[in-house]
């Protein structure tokens, strides 16, 4: 039954990567015991099979283009990702800020055209339902305006 399981994980890991957690959550109910279940996470973790750092690393290479650091951050701590590496991983990543800057004038052009309040309204609440923060927002508009005073 521990070749049965093993290879149930090691066709898993092979499609995508996983967070120790999800794997977990997919394979406990074909393990046989607690204890074996954890034996075989270990033995994948040892082996570098299974890595929390790794799936952290590809969640933020895919995700990060489209989404702020405050959303990134709920994804992989959701995903059983520990804070610590989380805020490493997002440390590691591209500056909130430029990637702000890009999800902006792929969604509405130019910075220069800001438009009426309400327009701006619209625009701020995307950014941030898109998880970009308050003051990564403020920075944009604020360079925005110097934009427009050129």
């Amino acid at each position: 039954m521990q070749d049965a399981l093993r290879e149930r994980a090691l066709r898993l890991l092979a499609r995508r990567e996983y967070t120790r957690q999800e794997l977990s959550h997919k394979i406990s109910p074909f393990a046989e015991s607690s204890e074996q279940l954890e034996a075989l996470l270990d033995d994948l973790t040892s082996r570098y099979l299974l890595s929390d750092q790794r799936y952290a690393e590809a969640r933020r290479n895919s995700r990060a283009p489209r989404l702020g650091d405050a959303r990134l951050a709920y994804e992989l701590r959701s995903k059983g990702v520990a804070a610590e590496l989380v805020s490493a991983t997002l440390a590691a990543g591209e500056d909130e800020l430029t990637r702000a800057r890009r999800v902006w004038q792929r969604r509405f052009g130019s910075l220069a055209d800001v438009g009426d309040v309400a327009e701006q309204a619209r625009k701020i609440r995307f950014l941030a339902g898109r998880g970009f923060s308050g003051e990564t927002i403020r920075r944009l508009l604020s360079s925005s305006a110097t934009l427009e005073d050129d």
